[in-house]
């Protein structure tokens, strides 16, 4: 994966990106899934060419938590936030710049947007939260994992060029908000189709939309391999999408280096007879590698099983 021409530049750019409905219904869906009713897995491997691995990704729980450590108030109990899971958040990221730059500009991103989702938690724990509000903390994550990758670079000459892609993906029931730059993805599954939600940041993209070339000879060319939107590249454009959540879905997160050697067919074969997230993950995995495994490849797959298979009200028995 390259940068855009002159993306190694002094000057760079940060276009505000605004949000997509990709699907605005309301959930039908009265409650969210519990912690055990989550099955996810992630992984990440080199490939079969390459010496090292460019990718990084994350997976982990928002919770509602205040860990008092002294007070004088006499009912400090009450205040004390629950440790309930308030969102679920999973990233990857996908370096560009050779060795240990692609992975110094992916580790960055990954660390610094963290960070700030930690800091700007509030967001998630507010069930009344307006969409504006999640796009406001997803762009300025952005700027904050731009503006790192972009420090660091200034600080050693040896990762002058670097960049990096980043698929943020938060679950905030009943609602999943979509951070895109790059051409990480995001696939969702649901009923028995395969649809992919982000739009791929290269130039063979824009040639395509552009009606320049046609998506066959553009997606064969070398520019496929060109972004024209990278956090620490000359140009970032970010873009936020929220979907509805659904007990239905079962959702992919992967970079290209899957995609290069899997098709979506083979995709939605995998997640269409999954038994596991793990099992998912492992088996795309091996598709890649039997594919040629020229790239790092990274996956993540999420979905929620029902407890008793009840989706829609959760029945307890006292021996729970």
């Amino acid at each position: 994966m390259a940068l855009s021409p002159g993306a190694a530049g002094l000057t760079h750019s940060f276009i505000p990106g605004e949000l997509q409905v990709a699907d605005d219904d309301e959930s039908s869906t009265p409650r969210k899934p519990l912690d055990e009713e989550i099955d996810v897995w992630g992984l990440t491997h080199p490939g079969k060419v390459r010496k090292t691995n460019e990718d990084h990704f994350l997976l982990g729980s928002l919770r509602k938590h205040l860990d008092i450590k002294a007070t004088s108030l006499p009912e400090a109990e009450q205040l004390r936030a629950s440790n309930e899971r308030a969102g679920f958040i999973a990233m990857v990221a996908d370096g560009v710049g050779g060795q240990l730059a692609g992975e110094e500009a992916s580790r960055i991103a990954l660390e610094a947007v963290t960070q700030y989702v930690i800091h700007s938690a509030l967001c998630y724990y507010q069930s009344d939260a307006q969409a504006e509000d999640f796009v406001d903390v997803l762009q300025k994550a952005a700027i904050t994992s731009h503006d790192a990758v972009l420090q660091r670079a200034r600080d050693d000459s040896d990762l002058r060029g670097m960049a990096t892609t980043l698929t943020l993906w938060i679950g905030v029931w009943p609602w999943i908000y979509l951070l895109q730059v790059g051409d990480s993805r995001y696939y969702l599954f649901r009923n028995n189709v395969l649809t992919q939600i982000t739009r791929d940041q290269t130039m063979a993209q824009e040639f395509i939309d552009q009606g320049v070339m046609t998506r066959p000879v553009a997606l064969a060319s070398p520019w496929a391999n060109v972004l024209s939107s990278s956090l620490g590249g000359e140009q970032t454009a970010p873009v936020v999408t929220r979907l509805a959540a659904s007990w239905e879905n079962i959702h992919l997160i992967c970079s290209d280096g899957l995609t290069k050697h899997v098709s979506d067919a083979r995709i939605a074969e995998r997640l269409r007879g999954m038994t596991s997230a793990r099992e998912a993950c492992e088996g795309l995995l091996q598709d890649a590698l039997d594919g040629g495994g020229t790239d790092n490849i990274t996956i993540i797959v999420g979905r929620a099983v029902a407890k008793n298979g009840n989706e829609t009200q959760l029945q307890i028995s006292p021996s729970d």
